[in-house]
């Protein structure tokens, strides 16, 4: 066994783990071209559409999970992202967003993956949950930033709704709260590495549908 595993912080260890993948799914070509201003609303409102599959498998998987001795300490109501992004959606696409709505593939994939570990493995569960919360509390909020520059939504308003934690006023302090949770997670060695290593998978699944997204959302040469 190695021994860093023992001695550095479990929350370190998961962030330089995944260092690589985080790279590589926040320079997509798709996430350049949204970030860059080169894509018009509607790739923001598919990406958009992408995220409500992703957040209703993590949510849906939450309620189940608040009581087991792994999982439960980060089922917090003030991160939860579905209502926000359904407003959104009603924002971008009318109130009729639902009507024929199907995942990309990849969306499918990713989301299948949630709700699996959520149903059979709480500890990979915590692995999407910090590779998807705490980066739409950081990196999110460039997202939105961009988005209300580029399209001209309301400061905080609908259609970015999503990257506004009303009931986190100090991201910084929730942060650091959450590298804690991880930190006194309930999981021997063995068990923390298979995280780092779902922690990876969440990112290489992420990846995927920017790249169906860069796919259906070409840059005309």
């Amino acid at each position: 066994m190695d021994s860093t595993v023992t001695t550095t912080p479990f929350s370190t260890l998961i962030r330089t783990a995944s260092h690589e993948q985080h790279t590589e799914a926040e320079s997509s070509t798709f996430m350049s071209d949204m970030l860059g201003g080169r894509l018009g609303v509607d790739a923001y409102a598919r990406y958009t559409e992408q995220l409500w599959f992703v957040y209703r498998a993590l949510e849906d998987g939450a309620q189940a999970l608040r009581e087991d001795p792994v999982a439960g300490p980060f089922i917090q109501p003030e991160l939860m992202r579905a209502a926000e992004l359904e407003r959104d959606l009603a924002h971008l696409r009318g109130e009729g967003w639902r009507d024929g709505l199907r995942p990309l593939p990849a969306t499918a994939a990713y989301a299948e993956r949630v709700s699996e570990c959520a149903r059979e493995w709480p500890a990979g569960y915590i692995a999407h949950h910090y590779t998807r919360y705490l980066g739409d509390l950081s990196g999110g909020q460039i997202i939105r930033g961009t988005a209300e520059k580029t399209w001209g939504f309301e400061r905080k308003g609908d259609g970015v709704r999503f990257y506004v934690f009303e009931q986190i006023p100090n991201p910084a302090a929730f942060k650091r709260e959450y590298r804690e949770l991880l930190d006194a997670v309930n999981a021997d060695d063995l068990e923390k590495q298979r995280v780092i290593d779902e922690c990876k998978r969440a990112f290489a699944l992420n990846t995927a549908v920017f790249r169906e997204l860069g796919e259906a959302f070409p840059l005309s040469a």
